[in-house]
């Protein structure tokens, strides 16, 4: 009997011991909580407005903050049989935020997009102290804004630590006011670094599970140390609700942006005039490239510092600065962090070989209107030829070489069912590339030839011109008629 008691002890021991450790390593939050709480503030923001149908509605939410996050990243446009534009009667939007304290007199960090438009903002301490703020500048491109209380007094601050020694799988918290409930924290882990987005290319996001909601924009997210390593900014949800995939804004990002704002009230970008896109594993074989990376110069922007520099389409641009150019984005948050007339190296892959180009950086202007996506119109075929690439092309004329600005070029007449280019009726071909060799395309009997001398399993690329924008497009085989 004695040695059945032992036993059992020892099983129970055995079950709890992990159990007891497990519990020992959760994290405790309250001491963050209690020292870096009192600098995160509440912010409201109001504007007069004319209520108008051509500010979409959407059912089922009825409070403004939920209508304006809806607003805010999923614009709907009226659908055939509903009513247009209807004037209403002026009224209040308003929108809640977060912000953090990071000076004792006063400067306060959120987003953009919780104070845009406003003409009224008022910032709520955790002490239920009241005061109106004032806008010192505000950056679209980053959703970053500066503003300013007068506080008459010492005010508590947070600390601020660096994001770049920040681990995927770290504890981090989020203070904020999600729904208008201030000072809520929610927990979790970090999910992910350097996330990009396409109408945000300049901000390497992190990517956390913590529980963001509409009202957590502009709050800080503090790691284990109670740093602030970012700023809350965006989720993703169908719903404007937690669906365990946040975003925020990295701290030196915000810190770039913010002490060029308190200085100068904007933020001056670098910019060096170039349209790349990401090198994939394809377009490295291609281009003789020894592993995918670096980005792919499409266009050079005549009189741009690319130019000037000797940056040529087809270059991939593996270094700046001697910062290692890894995908596509890497590049523009490069550029853009370096101020004007800056003088910089750029490290380009050129046909097999590297080469190193200087380049002085130019400033980056207001948004530039988006390339249309039209085709050229194709002449009549003169006899059509159908290729390896399951293509048929036809040779520019006279005429469009002069309309186009082309010295050369190839019309895309038809596309088989069975071909594997991703090109598309009146696209234009500009140049072939094979393990490095760049051709650039001038007659149907060229393009075939070439392609006879390939492998059916060959990974080949084409420089394509659709309407006014450039691309790159890989090919992985041939087919065997033609």
């Amino acid at each position: 009997m004695r040695f059945l008691n032992t036993l059992i002890a020892l099983i129970a021991l055995a079950v709890c011991a992990p159990l007891a450790a497990q519990t020992r390593e959760l994290p405790d939050f309250t001491r963050l909580v209690d020292e870096e709480g009192p600098a995160v503030v509440n912010i409201s923001a109001t504007q007069v407005m004319r209520r108008s149908g051509a500010v979409p509605q959407f059912p089922g939410m009825e409070n403004e903050e939920g209508q304006e996050f809806f607003r805010r990243f999923f614009p709907q446009r009226p659908q055939p049989g509903q009513p247009g534009p209807q004037q209403g009667p002026r009224q209040e939007a308003r929108s809640l935020g977060s912000g953090f304290i990071i000076s004792k007199d006063g400067f306060i960090l959120t987003n953009e997009h919780v104070v845009e438009g406003a003409d009224e903002i008022t910032v709520k301490l955790t002490d239920k102290r009241e005061f109106k703020a004032k806008v010192i500048g505000a950056d679209k491109r980053t959703d970053i804004a500066l503003i300013k209380i007068e506080p008459g007094g010492s005010l508590p601050t947070v600390k601020l630590g660096d994001p770049s020694k920040l681990k995927v799988g770290e504890w981090v918290i989020a203070i904020g006011s999600p729904f208008g409930f201030e000072n809520t924290v929610t927990a979790g882990i970090v999910s992910g670094k350097g996330r990009v987005m396409q109408d945000a290319n300049l901000v390497p996001f992190i990517q956390t599970d913590v529980a963001i909601n509409i009202g957590n924009s502009g709050g800080p997210l503090f790691n284990m140390r109670g740093e602030v390593v970012g700023i809350n900014s965006r989720l993703f949800s169908p719903t404007g609700t937690n669906l365990g995939i946040a975003f925020a804004i990295p701290i030196d990002v915000a810190l770039d942006v913010q002490q060029q704002l308190q200085s100068k009230g904007r933020v001056s970008r670098g910019r060096i005039g170039v349209v790349i896109q990401e090198v994939s594993r394809d377009l490295a074989t291609s281009f003789n490239l020894d592993r995918p990376r670096g980005a792919l110069v499409v266009t050079v922007e005549k009189g741009s510092p690319a130019e000037k520099a000797g940056v040529e389409a087809s270059d991939i641009i593996t270094k700046f600065d001697g910062k290692l150019v890894e995908s596509q984005s890497d590049l523009p948050r490069f550029v853009g962090a370096t101020r004007p007339g800056a003088k910089s190296e750029l490290e380009v892959w050129r046909k097999g070989a590297t080469r190193t180009l200087s380049v002085t950086v130019g400033e980056l202007q207001d948004e530039r209107i988006a390339a249309t996506d039209e085709a050229p119109r194709a002449p009549k075929p003169t006899p059509l030829a159908t290729n390896r690439l399951g293509i048929a092309v036809s040779e520019l004329s006279a005429k469009q070489k002069e309309d186009l600005k082309l010295s050369s070029g190839l019309v895309v007449m038809e596309v088989r069912s069975d071909s594997r280019a991703e090109v598309r009726k009146g696209d234009i071909l500009l140049t072939l590339v094979h393990k490095g060799q760049h051709t650039e395309l001038k007659t149907v009997e060229q393009l075939n030839k070439l392609l006879a001398g390939l492998d059916k399993n060959a990974v080949l690329t084409l420089k394509v011109r659709r309407g006014d924008s450039m691309a790159f497009v890989t090919v992985s085989g041939l087919t065997d008629k033609g």
